[in-house]
């Protein structure tokens, strides 16, 4: 699943609440529609947007189905959130490798006494 199928998804805040609660545990659509102030309709069509994106899962148990987070898709997530933080790391590195270069440059320059 494309990473930004999952943003677009969490881009929603009732679908956040609902994907929040569901880190809690698996949960039916009736036990997530008593936290959440929609409607179970609604919170069904949050959950199948969630499915689609890949970050939420389902189980049928008898005559209810059961909800819980995907993994695979928080690993997605990830990747494209980490790719960000390599960057970061990057530039620091190469930051301090400047301000380190630079510092050595002025003890040359400095008399010895």
């Amino acid at each position: 699943m494309a990473y930004q199928e999952i943003l677009q998804a969490l881009a929603d805040p009732t679908r956040r609440s609902i994907f929040e609660e569901l880190r809690r545990g698996p949960s039916p659509v009736g036990r997530l529609a008593e936290k959440i102030p929609v409607s179970r309709p609604a919170v069904s069509q949050h959950l199948r947007v969630l499915k689609g994106a890949g970050l939420v899962r389902e189980r049928q148990t008898g005559t209810r189905r059961v909800y819980s987070v995907e993994l695979h898709g928080l690993v997605e997530l990830r990747k494209y959130l980490d790719g960000f933080w390599e960057d970061v790391l990057r530039a620091f590195k190469a930051e301090a490798e400047r301000a380190g270069s630079s510092a050595g440059e002025e003890d040359d320059g400095r008399e010895q006494g």
